[in-house]
């Protein structure tokens, strides 16, 4: 009898040591480790209560604090799985050893497989068991969250057709030249402004960031009176505009956003802290970014770069493993507005900053589709800039980027880097620069290739000052290198920033 009472005594304690470790979503089933850096697991318990974690034979023992909370920390790891990683009785099944990297942005990074280019071709054919993927559930937060919502998944055509392209095609290509197993988390949400991924204190303690705060103030201030306009005429007036086209046999419009305001995922620092701030323990190797299109504005263009910037370091600051790498796309062609290029030109200031990196993108967007289908080639330049920068391979990971220009008679002539072969894309004459005088004037010019220079003229300039590429929302422009990377756009007289 005694014993049966010390065995049922036994199993109770090993079910409350298992009902007290909670973990974070993170940390579970298909999840995949950071090769080659001290890793962190951490989770709750019951105050006091000991936790050991064992993995790729460590074994580490905490105790939870005062507040339940605990972290362990393994050593470095070596590439390796299906490993199953234990935390007191519970077990983490199918755990991968290898590369982890954050996409995030806005809506084409949040782009789905199930509509890039060839898509059903590229889902039927991503059957990839060293691919595990994590999507973060849209959330917005007003303080920094601890936990997100979201599920480790093993890489197939039924878990990718939902999943980033961008960020798939960046894996997908990094697995197969690194051949190491790779986790991708996806943390994005469509048609949002850079301010809403940097933390409060960053905009709060950066006075060239104060016009973000200062902007949601007034429209805190304002919602009450356009959420009731809202509310009480412009959905009334949809509704007729439904029924009226339903009645006539026509597509009905579609239901117009609510206006901004509390709990609206433009909220600065909102998405930060609901789906950044959560991944902050979690090891990573670097992050992939394409975001921009809600900054491209009279108000914001020129100083996203720094507002860019300042996210970045935000963003490494919080995860303290040092200058981590960032690479970013660059906006694509697309017919806008005059402040798309300026927009541009700041993420190219943004490459100032160590271990960054842009994929340019200038010659594959859509000049009527703010989405365009080819997210391929995208996947594949960011993922070049990590294997030649991070990862250290000899490959080729930009087009022609301009170095400095200077007056030469009558023409400018333009030192560029990356600059093996300069070509027209598919021959001809070299199309998209101008070149303007003392007036500012800029006209269409005549490009001779001499090295790793470009010598730059137009027959209505005869004294050039200033030169200019791509310099358009939607330019035609077709300078190439040996590797048939397209160049960035640029402009020779580009305006102190303030």
């Amino acid at each position: 009898m005694k014993g049966i009472v010390r065995c049922l005594g036994l199993l109770a304690a090993a079910c409350a040591l298992n009902a007290a470790v909670k973990l974070p979503a993170l940390i579970s089933d298909h999840m995949v480790l950071q090769q080659g850096m001290p890793v962190r697991v951490w989770g709750t318990a019951d105050p006091g209560e000991a936790v050991k974690v064992g993995f790729q034979g460590q074994t580490v023992t905490v105790t939870a604090g005062e507040n339940g909370k605990w972290t362990a920390w393994l050593k470095p790891l070596v590439a390796a799985g299906p490993l199953e990683l234990t935390i007191n009785n519970v077990t983490i099944h199918d755990v991968l050893v290898g590369e982890v990297w954050l996409g995030s942005g806005q809506s084409n990074m949040e782009f789905r497989m199930q509509t890039t280019m060839n898509h059903e071709e590229e889902i039927a054919r991503a059957d990839y068991p060293m691919i595990h993927l994590f999507q973060v559930k849209h959330v917005v937060a007003e303080q920094p969250a601890d936990d997100v919502v979201g599920t480790w998944q093993v890489c197939s055509p039924a878990s990718v057709k939902n999943f980033s392209a961008v960020e798939f095609f960046f894996g997908r290509h990094l697995q197969a030249n690194l051949h190491v197993p790779m986790g991708l988390i996806e943390s994005d949400w469509g048609g949002t402004p850079a301010q809403s991924w940097t933390s409060k204190p960053a905009l709060e303690t950066d006075p060239s960031l104060k016009f973000t705060l200062d902007y949601w103030e007034k429209v805190t201030a304002n919602y009450p009176a356009a959420k009731e306009k809202y509310d009480n005429t412009t959905i009334p007036a949809w509704n007729k505009a439904v029924a009226d086209a339903k009645a006539a046999g026509k597509t009905p419009p579609n239901k117009p956003g609510a206006p901004e305001g509390p709990g609206h995922q433009n909220t600065p620092s909102g998405l930060y802290n609901g789906m950044i701030a959560p991944l902050v323990p979690y090891g990573i190797r670097g992050a992939i970014w394409y975001q921009g299109e809600s900054n491209a504005s009279e108000a914001h263009a020129y100083k996203y770069r720094r507002l860019f910037g300042a996210m970045i370091q935000d963003w490494r600051n919080r995860w303290n493993e040092g200058d981590f790498p960032f690479y970013f796309v660059q906006l694509a062609n697309y017919r806008s507005n005059v402040w798309w290029p300026v927009l541009r030109e700041s993420q190219t200031e943004t490459l100032r900053l160590a271990n960054t990196g842009m994929a340019v993108t200038i010659d594959v967007g859509d000049a009527t589709n703010i989405h365009p289908i080819n997210k391929q080639d995208v996947g594949l330049r960011l993922a070049l800039a990590a294997r030649a920068q991070t990862y250290h391979q000899a490959v080729e990971y930009a087009g022609p980027t301009y170095d400095m220009a200077v007056p030469e008679g009558s023409a400018m002539r333009v030192y560029m880097t990356h600059s093996d072969a300069m070509q027209a894309r598919g021959g001809g004459a070299i199309t998209g620069f101008e070149v303007a005088g003392a007036d500012g004037k800029y006209q269409p010019a005549e490009v001779k290739v001499e090295g790793n220079t470009l010598v730059v003229s137009s027959t209505q300039v005869a004294a050039p000052a200033a030169v200019r590429y791509a310099w358009a929302d939607n330019p035609a422009c077709n300078l190439v290198n040996q590797a048939g990377l397209p160049a960035g756009p640029f402009r020779s007289d580009q305006p102190h920033y303030q």
